[in-house]
């Protein structure tokens, strides 16, 4: 199985575990991801987003207000000050393989390894808005990430929510 690992740096060679800001109770870690949720990481590193599909317990209510009057299977939401550092950033794909890697989060697709890794290759993203469009997801931009994160949360919808301390402040 193969993992990646996303970053703004083209020659990261050795990739040595470290602590998780959002996970502090966690040691230190070397993260990657399934191919599935790969999309999720077609940003700058610091750009906040919330992303949401359904899954199998989702309530048809939640699926019809959520996924209304769209044929994608998940939404991904930005606020739209994010927009040209989207378009600007140039982003690398790092492949590991997957054995030192166990599931931390199978929704969220987060691998960890304790292990220090090296990458198999490593080869540029190329235009993200062109990754994210062909990957059959829905993106969207706001002015503020705080509703659509309340109302998800508060869901049956499956989510993933990365970077929102990034997030501008709620009004």
């Amino acid at each position: 199985m193969e993992l990646y690992h996303f970053s703004e740096e083209p020659d990261i060679g050795i990739f040595h575990p470290r602590p998780a800001p959002a996970f502090p109770n966690m040691p230190p870690v070397v993260f990657a991801l399934d191919r599935e949720r790969s999309p999720h990481y077609f940003f700058p590193r610091d750009c906040p987003r919330v992303i949401y599909w359904k899954a199998s317990f989702t309530t048809e209510e939640d699926a019809r207000t959520f996924l209304a009057n769209t044929e994608s299977d998940k939404i991904v939401a930005v606020e739209s000050g994010w927009l040209d550092r989207i378009r600007d950033t140039k982003l690398y794909r790092y492949t590991f393989a997957g054995e030192s890697f166990e599931m931390m989060d199978g929704s969220a697709g987060y691998y960890i390894s304790t292990q220090t890794v090296a990458p198999l290759k490593v080869e540029p993203v190329g235009d993200l808005l062109d990754k994210l469009l062909a990957d059959k997801l829905e993106l969207r931009f706001t002015p503020s990430l705080h509703p659509i994160r309340e109302s998800v949360i508060a869901s049956t919808m499956d989510f993933s929510i990365i970077r929102f301390r990034n997030a501008t402040a709620k009004a």
